[in-house]
């Protein structure tokens, strides 16, 4: 029984937190492109990352510094990745925290940074340095809107969940903000994204919450199948709720990870609605595998394939490009027990093909603005779903041009 309640916010719904967002003409002048999130004290922190072998320079700096499982300021820069840029890039990024730790009086190690953009390009430091210290100046409790406006990139709108719950008789917040709409993928796209919590919890409970959260939301989301070199997922727990500690021996700590997933899953699924040129949002289901594995396997194929991509752009229920995908995912399939749905209309059913009549109202179906696809392997209890959109000419027409 779902435990917690919607409330207005993003990462400054949780007490102890401000954050601020600023221009600092990074990319384009106008407009919002470092933010800052701040803890009054240090907070137990977790965090993800990208599983491309080539990471981006504060991934590799955030990985080294979360693992003391305390933190106490995320920096965040859009229009530059601060990717493949040598040791250089590196510096930068110790240089950006080491600023930001200056402006706000505390120790550098508990600054994290991270950055989203263009791969191959340096920071530009002057003016990035200029926008963290104007961030640190600018902190308040309602920051929270400015930061979130501040890590887009591609995205057409920000994207906030925030929800309250009781533990312990002591009233908790969680809230988060993310940005991404292409170069999706996660496998822990381009993806970042910052949760925050007045709860105090352990940092190794915190990661374990982190982690599951992670594992059935943003690394259930395909936008077009690329992962990026700074996928980056951080949670930070101030403790200023004032409960009792929680950890996994806690009677009310899967109240809290229930609470902590409905909010990453929210987050994911906004991700989603603005995919890159997306005019679709589309659940993919997978059940009667022969195992969860191949359940994922089949799911991936499918919602990856730029074939039953444009399938969806087109209102065109091609079921034969989902069984093709199907076949090819590296699963057990048998097309002869084989069930292919869009929405409750039965497109393939084990070797019988839908009428004209039928594939005309699974069109209908398809011009909504989100529907399900679901395939029965009828090979046992496997079971995956993935949160996915279509591919369209507009999202040719963005990436087409992303840098020039």
């Amino acid at each position: 029984m779902k435990r917690f309640e919607h409330i207005q916010g993003g990462v400054t719904a949780a007490l102890g937190f401000r954050a601020a967002g600023v221009g600092a003409a990074i990319k384009t002048p106008g407009r919002r492109d470092v933010a800052l999130l701040v803890a009054d004290q240090p907070a137990a922190v977790a965090a993800v990352y990208t599983t491309n072998r080539v990471a981006a320079a504060p991934v590799r700096l955030d990985r080294r510094r979360t693992r003391a499982g305390r933190a106490q300021a995320v920096l965040v820069n859009s229009g530059c990745a601060n990717a493949c840029t040598g040791e250089q890039g590196l510096r930068d990024a110790e240089r950006s925290a080491e600023v930001a730790a200056e402006a706000l009086g505390i120790d550098p190690e508990l600054v994290l940074v991270c950055s989203t953009g263009v791969i191959g390009v340096h920071l530009p430091m002057e003016r990035l340095l200029d926008g963290a210290r104007r961030a640190a100046a600018a902190l308040s409790r309602e920051g929270g809107d400015d930061a979130a406006h501040a890590i887009m990139t591609t995205d057409t709108v920000d994207k906030q969940v925030a929800v309250r719950l009781t533990l312990d008789g002591r009233e908790i917040h969680i809230g988060g903000m993310c940005k991404g709409a292409g170069m999706i993928e996660p496998n822990m796209a381009t993806m970042l994204g910052f949760l925050t919590t007045d709860a105090a919890v352990e940092p190794a409970a915190l990661d374990a919450a982190l982690r599951a959260a992670v594992g059935v939301s943003f690394n259930k989301l395909v936008v077009d199948g690329d992962r990026s070199t700074n996928d980056t997922v951080i949670a930070l727990a101030s403790g200023a709720a004032g409960n009792a500690v929680l950890n996994g021996h806690h009677p009310e700590w899967p109240v809290f990870v229930d609470a902590l997933t409905q909010v990453c899953v929210e987050l994911g699924k906004k991700m989603v609605m603005d995919g890159e040129g997306a005019t679709k949002f589309v659940t993919v289901t997978v059940r009667g595998a022969k195992d969860d594995a191949d359940a994922q396997k089949v799911a991936r194929a499918i919602a990856k394939s730029p074939l039953v991509k444009t399938s969806w752009y087109g209102i065109d229920p091609n079921w034969g490009r989902v069984i093709a995908a199907a076949g090819y995912s590296g699963a057990e399939v048998d097309e002869s027990r084989t069930q292919i749905f869009y929405g409750d209309l039965c497109a393939f059913d084990c070797g019988r093909v839908a009428t004209a009549e039928e594939l005309a109202a699974m069109q209908a179906i398809m011009r909504q603005r989100a529907f399900d696809v679901t395939v029965d392997l009828h090979l046992g209890t496997g079971e995956d779903r993935l949160y996915t959109c279509d591919i369209s000419h507009a999202y040719v027409t963005i990436n087409a041009e992303y840098t020039t």
